[in-house]
Parts: C-alpha cells; sequence; structure tokens
C-alpha cells in the first residue's frame, strides 16, 4: 500500500542526514509482519528478489526502458555513480562506510549502508540520482513490517520530466505488482519447512 512521504520523513532513519537535497518521491508499505530482529533478513529477501519475475508487463516495461536508456546514452557510466553522480556513500561517516549490505543487483542498486532497522542503496544514471530505502517499522501491535522508500534527485530537465512520464506507471502497475510478489516471498519464507524439502 502506497503512504504520504510523512510516513517515511516522520521516523529517526539515519538516511535522513544524507539527503536533504532529495525529494521523498513514493513510500510503500509492506505487509512482512516480523519481529525486533527481522530485518536482515527481509533486506536479504529483498536483494535476490527481481521486481520483474512473474509479471510480463513488468519486464516490457523495463525492457523498453532499458533499449530507450541504451539509446539515448542515459545510462553510460559517465552519467552514474562516481561520474555525474557523486555516490551517497561520500556523505557517509566512517564508521556507517564500514557496513555497505548487499548488492540489489537485479536493481542494479550499490549499497550505501545497512544498520539494524534501514538500509539504503543507490543508482544514477542522466535522468536521475535515487535511493532506495528499506526500513522496519513498528505495526502498532508489538510487531514490525518493512517500509521502502524511494528518494530522488532528477537531473535538470530531462530527469524532471522522465519521473513526471513513468510516475503513473510506477505507481499503477510497477511497485503495486511488485510489492505483492515480494510480500508473496515473505510469507512462503515464513512457512515451516517439512523435513527432506
Amino acid at each position: 500500500m502506497r503512504l504520504p512521504a510523512s510516513a517515511h520523513t516522520s521516523q529517526t532513519w539515519r538516511i535522513h542526514e544524507f539527503t536533504r537535497d532529495f525529494v521523498v518521491e513514493d513510500v510503500w508499505a509492506l505487509a512482512t509482519p516480523g519481529g525486533r530482529g527481522d530485518f536482515p533478513r527481509l533486506v536479504t529477501l529483498m536483494a535476490s528478489h527481481d521486481p520483474t519475475q512473474g509479471s510480463r508487463i513488468a519486464a516490457i516495461l523495463f525492457a523498453i526502458r532499458n533499449k530507450i536508456g541504451e539509446l539515448a546514452g542515459w545510462d553510460v557510466p559517465s552519467a552514474g555513480l562516481g561520474g555525474r553522480s557523486p555516490s551517497l556513500r561520500d556523505r557517509l561517516p566512517a564508521q556507517l562506510r564500514e557496513t555497505p549490505g548487499p548488492d540489489f543487483r537485479a536493481r542494479n542498486l550499490t549499497p550505501v549502508y545497512l544498520l539494524d532497522d534501514e538500509y539504503a542503496g543507490e543508482l544514477a544514471n542522466r535522468t536521475v540520482h535515487a535511493v532506495f530505502h528499506f526500513g522496519w517499522v513498528a505495526d502498532g501491535t508489538g510487531g514490525y513490517r518493512g517500509q521502502m522508500a524511494i528518494l530522488v534527485k532528477p537531473n535538470g530537465l530531462l530527469g524532471t520530466g522522465y519521473m513526471a512520464a513513468i510516475r503513473p506507471f510506477r505507481r499503477q502497475i510497477l511497485y503495486p505488482a511488485a510489492v505483492r510478489r515480494f510480500e508473496q516471498r515473505w510469507r512462503a519464507s515464513l512457512r515451516p519447512q517439512l523435513p527432506g524439502k
């Protein structure tokens, strides 16, 4: 379920210290019930999650985006992290740099940091510098659940136009489907395994 930006900004996460020049684009609640110490498991499972798997339309939309990016030169290395966009890791204190967390290869995310209740990964290209933030929040019933926020810093008019153009596809098709599939994987991971399975 999509949440207001305040669901992210009201939390006392470290990410706020390093993203003051970013805008909260989206926040999603993840129906991933768990206990206080389950966040590392959520991050590990999320890192292996392919948002296009099981959704033909998502796979088509990502393929279209990748082809346009290739033809327009949006994803060349000089436009990425360390090129046009300095990495968010350059803003971190030394202690946080020691805890980068896993790569999210299916999303081309470069890890920024991992703590007991939050993970940040980033990507950059000619259109945008984006941060994907996963947090572990109290659910009001004594348990916890995941929350995902996408923070962006568009690169000029191209980036602003690009974000506006893809917004309906992200909010109506891509993220709802990806979140549902991830929640199903989470529930499946909670089921006790039968002997020999």
